[in-house]
């Protein structure tokens, strides 16, 4: 405040100060984000160690990954099974770049006809490992599960600040502890597109929420090269902008650029794919001839959901223990979805997490994998963040601890080891 005294008016005035207030200084800037982000990277990193330090313990102590073949779970140390399966694909992908084709397989009957193509792995993934590996001399394990911890602290980030706006600081850090210890977490710190692709998720729901519109449809095309799913993501940035502008929050050119720069990553890598390949339906032929992966309206999902229950395991794809916890994952996410309906969220997080649901359901699939499908659906444990969140620290830490521990199991050596991740 400034005080001045006007000519023959008496006691001076107090007249507000004009000086422009003073921007904060780098030091403060980096102070402010270190004490924001700080919980967040801890609460997350300490839960994410525990249960991985559980799972190489079991790992280590079955031995089975020393008697596998290295593709698909061996090698000489516990941890080499992170890169395998999809991760050995990745690792390809990487080294070698793609060579798309529908290739037969001689002799082969039945349903799997195709030999199995690099083309089916999305490539930002890979792309980003062999960045890294070119610019650290990592090779391309270390560069994969370098880009997937990374990733996976920038989506544990990003699940937070979108729970923080519906529920609260607190409830983001519920939120991003619960990430850590979902039933498919165990791809989180694996040769695997999970993280990256739901970094890439949450902020966009959090650009849409926050009205960011370009921002969003960056992040959504972004993810478009990441994962076929992104397509729901692609509708719920549509659904969301739609509101917007019939509720006249937002003009039309914004939300509209945004929808239409979304589609274009998922839909550039079909068109390649399938021009590659001679065939527009390409790569739809390559994931049901090679992969078992079509869609069937939830025929296959309905097969198992009716045999679990009653001990049959007799359905395509079978693994017994994997498959049971994906039948509990399935369950337990529309009960989420209800209650998180009744916090009244933004549009896109519902449209988003009913539409990721029902694709995953509705494809015929490695069951047993559900859990690892279902991961970038972090909106579910928004209500849950909320509830917990009114616990005392130390009945949370007990809560999230034990989830922790036994994630090393469920998450893990279930996941990698009894099952195809």
């Amino acid at each position: 405040m400034t005080t001045v005294a006007a000519p023959g008016s008496g006691p001076a005035a107090v007249l507000p100060d004009a000086s422009p207030p003073v921007a904060p200084s780098r030091r403060e800037r980096l102070r402010r984000a270190a004490a924001y982000c700080g919980p967040v990277f801890a609460v997350y990193g300490a839960l994410k160690l525990t249960g991985f330090a559980v799972f190489m313990f079991l790992l280590d102590s079955a031995g089975d990954f020393r008697e596998k073949h290295p593709r698909f779970g061996g090698g000489a140390h516990p941890w080499d099974v992170l890169g395998s399966w999809d991760g050995w694909w990745y690792q390809q992908i990487a080294l070698h770049g793609y060579d798309p084709a529908l290739e037969p397989v001689p002799g082969a009957t039945g349903m799997i006809t195709l030999q199995g193509n690099s083309a089916a792995f999305f490539p930002l993934y890979p792309a980003l490992m062999r960045i890294v590996s070119e610019l650290t001399g990592l090779g391309p394990y270390g560069a994969g599960m370098t880009v997937s911890v990374v990733f996976s602290f920038v989506a544990a980030l990003g699940i937070h600040a979108v729970t923080a706006r519906l529920g609260g600081y607190r409830a983001g850090l519920v939120a991003a502890g619960l990430w850590a210890v979902w039933p498919g977490s165990g791809a989180e710190w694996a040769v695997y597109s999970e993280s990256v692709y739901t970094a890439l998720a949450a902020w966009a729901c959090y650009a849409v929420m926050t009205r960011h519109w370009l921002t969003a449809g960056v992040l959504t095309f972004t993810a478009g090269l990441a994962r076929p799913t992104a397509v729901t993501l692609v509708a719920a940035l549509a659904v969301a902008g739609l509101f917007a502008v019939l509720r006249r929050r937002e003009g039309v050119r914004r939300p509209l650029a945004a929808v239409l720069i979304a589609p274009l990553g998922a839909v550039g890598h079909l068109g390649w794919v399938g021009h590659r390949m001679g065939d527009w339906g390409g790569y739809s032929k390559l994931q049901e001839g090679a992969w078992g992966h079509t869609f069937d309206f939830g025929r296959h999902s309905f097969d198992v959901l009716t045999s679990v229950p009653v001990g049959h395991f007799d359905y395509l794809f079978a693994m017994p223990m994997e498959d049971t916890i994906g039948v509990g994952v399935v369950l337990l996410v529309p009960v989420l979805t209800v209650l998180l309906a009744r916090l009244r969220p933004p549009a896109v997080l519902v449209v988003y997490t009913v539409l990721s649901y029902l694709m995953v359901m509705a494809t015929q699939q490695y069951f047993g994998n559900v859990s690892r499908y279902l991961l970038p659906l972090f909106p579910v444990l928004v209500p849950l963040a909320v509830a917990m969140s009114r616990l005392k620290w130390p009945s949370l830490l007990t809560v999230l601890g034990t989830a922790a521990l036994a994630s090393g199991s469920y998450a893990g050596y279930v996941l990698f080891e009894l099952g195809v991740p």
